[in-house]
């Protein structure tokens, strides 16, 4: 008997983006056709929700969540997470609306996905890279991703990129019920807790490309939240450490006590 197929579904959240929604299926539909995608909108005002709705019409391989207000970027992630394993998908992936990421690359994920429970696609492992960011840009994502592998310990050269593909056993394993991350740092949490849970994360290279229609969502305020998060989680590993060190030390101590008696 052959093995049943792998269901995948890309999970696309969106706010505002009604000028890329519409290209960027597309996109995805005619590079992966076998692969699902879910549109979760935080109630756009701008009509994003409506365009994928009409684009949902007429293909079967895409559905749309509406959400009635804009909660962050890991909240919408987390509703289409556990609407995706509800409706019994083996993969779950992830990816912006804007078109960063190239649908035409999800392919180089799919095949790295027999040696992995976590890909990531990432711009900063080598033949990945990035098209029309200015220097700075540049410079405060490879130090954010740089101290944020330097105080979680994590080899993870993109942590905080979000074009991913999950096993279904990994969500289910990491406990998605436990996640308070909403914004952007929830990319960093999901990758740690994979990592955390002794499970494998694989890098491949793509090529981020920065938006060409629409503004970012990203701001100041978002990036200064995400470090400040990362620091504590970073200043709480290492109280453990040195709370699990110390413990170490005691028992020997004692071993040796008890032993010369």
């Amino acid at each position: 008997m052959s093995a049943a197929p792998v269901r995948v579904v890309m999970v696309v959240p969106t706010y505002d983006e009604a000028d890329n929604i519409v290209p960027l299926l597309e996109r995805l539909r005619a590079a992966q056709p076998d692969v699902d995608v879910l549109v979760v909108d935080d109630g756009s005002p701008d009509g994003t929700g409506r365009l994928a709705d009409a684009f949902a019409a007429r293909d079967a391989g895409v559905s749309v969540l509406h959400r009635t207000e804009k909660q962050g970027l890991g909240a919408a992630y987390l509703h289409g997470f556990r609407v995706a394993l509800e409706r019994g998908y083996d993969v779950v992936g992830e990816m912006d609306a804007d078109g960063s990421h190239q649908p035409e690359q999800l392919g180089r994920l799919l095949e790295a996905l027999p040696g992995a429970d976590l890909v990531i696609g990432s711009r900063w492992v080598r033949g990945g890279s990035i098209v029309n960011w200015p220097r700075r840009r540049e410079l405060l994502s490879r130090g954010g991703n740089l101290y944020t592998r330097t105080l979680l310990g994590i080899d993870v050269r993109d942590a905080t990129a979000g074009f991913r593909l999950f096993r279904r056993a990994t969500l289910e394993q990491v406990r998605l019920e436990d996640i308070a991350s909403l914004g952007y740092v929830f990319q960093t949490d999901l990758a740690v807790r994979t990592l955390r849970a002794g499970l494998r994360v694989r890098e491949v290279p793509i090529d981020f490309v920065e938006r060409v229609r629409g503004e970012s969502k990203m701001s100041g305020s978002v990036a200064t939240e995400s470090l400040r998060r990362i620091t504590r989680w970073g200043l709480e590993e290492r109280g453990r450490q040195l709370r699990s060190a110390a413990g170490r030390w005691r028992s020997r101590l004692e071993q040796r006590r008890t032993a010369t008696r």
